[in-house]
C-alpha cells in the first residue's frame, strides 16, 4: 500500500485539528480565517476531578513518548507527547479515583508536541501540581514490572511513531501485562508501541484483533512536517500484522473494545478510552459534562444520523455548549479528503450544521464550492 502524501494546505488548521482537542483548533482557525468580531461564547465548566481515594485504588500507568526537544527559542526539534490526550486521561483516572502514574522509555522529564497556551485542559492540567511532577520525573519503562498497574494507556502524540515501538523495555512490559490478564490502551499514534508487542509464541499481539488508531487519510491531511520520517504509518503496519483495523470518518471519534485491547482513533476518542478503561476495571465512569469539543462532534453525529432539526434546535438554543469553528473546519477537511459522491455529500452536510453559526467569507466561499462540485444539488 503506498503511502498518501501528507496536505500541506493551510498548515496551521492542520496541527491544530491533529492536536485539538480543546482550544488549539480554534486559535489556529483565527489564523487562517481571522473571525468577525462577535463576543466569544462562555467555555463550559468542568467539575474539577475529585482525589483518588487511599484505600486500594487501582494504579494506572500512562506512557509518553519522550523524543520531543525544543530549540533554544523554545521552537520543536523534536515532536513529543499530545499534552491534551494525556490531559483527558489523566482527569478521567483522577475523577473516578484511579492512581496515575507516567512512564517513559528516558524516564526523567517529558516535552509535549506543539499546545494551545489557551486550551482549557492545557490549563487546568498545568494547574494541576500532581500532574506536572508526574511528567517532570517519569519512570523509565525498563524499570516498571508488569502486574504494577491494573491498566496500562499509550498516549499519543507525533513522538510515538519514533521512540516508542523501537523500546524493547516498552515492548515488553505491554506484552507481558497483557498475558497476565491487564488492561491495554493506546489512543491515537499511541498504537505505535502495540506494533512492537508480540504475544509468547512469537506473533503480533495485534493479529487477528479488533483496534483502531490514526489514519492513513488523517496522516495524509494532518502528517506535516514529520510524516515522511516516521518508519511506518500505523494504519498500514497494524494492518500488515493482521490487525483487524476499524475507522471513522477523519477526525471523529472511534472506540474499538477487543475484550482487554482498547484503542481509540484520534485525540477526539481519548475520553472514550479512557473511560472504556474504567469499564474494563469494573467500575462506572462518575457524570462528567462534556467537552464543547465533545459535545460538538456529538451534535454532528446525530445531525448526520438524520436527527437534524434536534441538532439544529440544540445549536441554536445553547450554542455556548458547542464550537461552530471546530465544526465548521471539520466539513471542511472531510470534504478535502473524501473520495466520492458519498463522502462529499456528507462533508458538505456537516459544513452546513455550522453555516448560521460561522458567518465568514473564507468558510461562506469554501461551501458554495463545495456545494457546486456536488454531482447533484443537495436537497
Amino acid at each position: 500500500m503506498s503511502r498518501p502524501a501528507p496536505n500541506h494546505r493551510n498548515a496551521a488548521w492542520a496541527a491544530a485539528l491533529h492536536t485539538g482537542l480543546a482550544g488549539a483548533l480554534a486559535a489556529s482557525l483565527l489564523v487562517a480565517w481571522p473571525a468577525p468580531a462577535t463576543a466569544s461564547p462562555a467555555a463550559v465548566t468542568n467539575p474539577a476531578p475529585a482525589a483518588p481515594s487511599a484505600t486500594a485504588a487501582p494504579r494506572v500507568l500512562l506512557v509518553v513518548s519522550a523524543e520531543g526537544r525544543l530549540d533554544a527559542q523554545g521552537q520543536p526539534l523534536r515532536p513529543g507527547f499530545d499534552l491534551e490526550e494525556f490531559a483527558q486521561a489523566w482527569r478521567v483516572f483522577r475523577a473516578n479515583g484511579l492512581l496515575p502514574e507516567v512512564a517513559s522509555p528516558t524516564g526523567g522529564a517529558v516535552t509535549p508536541d506543539r499546545f494551545s497556551k489557551d486550551d482549557e485542559l492545557v490549563r487546568a492540567i498545568h494547574a494541576d501540581a500532581q500532574a506536572m511532577a508526574a511528567l517532570a520525573a517519569t519512570r523509565r519503562t525498563q524499570d516498571v514490572r508488569a502486574g504494577e498497574h491494573a491498566a496500562v494507556f499509550v498516549v499519543g502524540g507525533k513522538g510515538a511513531m519514533f521512540d516508542l515501538p523501537r523500546d524493547p523495555a516498552l515492548a515488553r512490559l505491554l506484552g507481558q501485562h497483557h498475558a497476565q490478564g491487564g488492561v491495554l490502551a493506546a489512543v491515537c499514534h499511541g498504537p505505535a508501541a502495540l506494533a512492537a508487542v508480540t504475544t509468547a509464541d512469537g506473533q503480533p499481539l495485534v493479529a487477528g484483533r479488533r483496534l483502531t488508531g490514526f489514519t492513513d487519510e488523517e496522516e495524509g491531511q494532518f502528517g506535516k512536517r514529520w510524516a515522511k520520517e516516521y518508519p511506518f504509518w500505523l494504519e498500514q503496519r497494524l494492518r500488515e500484522q493482521g490487525a483487524r483495523w476499524e475507522e471513522a470518518p477523519l477526525m471523529m471519534p472511534k472506540l474499538v473494545v477487543d475484550d482487554r485491547l482498547i484503542t481509540g482513533q484520534n485525540p477526539m476518542s481519548t475520553a472514550l478510552v479512557a473511560e472504556a478503561v474504567l469499564r474494563a476495571l469494573g467500575r462506572v465512569p462518575v457524570a462528567r459534562e462534556p467537552l464543547r469539543e465533545e459535545a460538538s462532534l456529538q451534535l454532528v453525529q446525530h445531525w448526520l444520523g438524520g436527527e437534524r432539526t434536534a441538532a439544529r434546535a440544540l445549536l441554536q438554543a445553547h450554542p455556548q455548549r458547542y464550537k461552530p469553528d471546530l465544526i465548521a473546519m471539520l466539513g471542511y477537511y472531510q470534504h478535502a479528503a473524501a473520495t466520492d459522491e458519498a463522502a462529499r455529500r456528507q462533508a458538505v452536510a456537516v459544513m452546513e450544521l455550522a453555516e448560521p453559526h460561522f458567518d465568514h467569507p473564507r468558510f461562506r466561499e469554501a461551501l458554495a464550492q463545495a456545494r457546486a462540485a456536488l454531482a447533484t444539488p443537495a436537497r
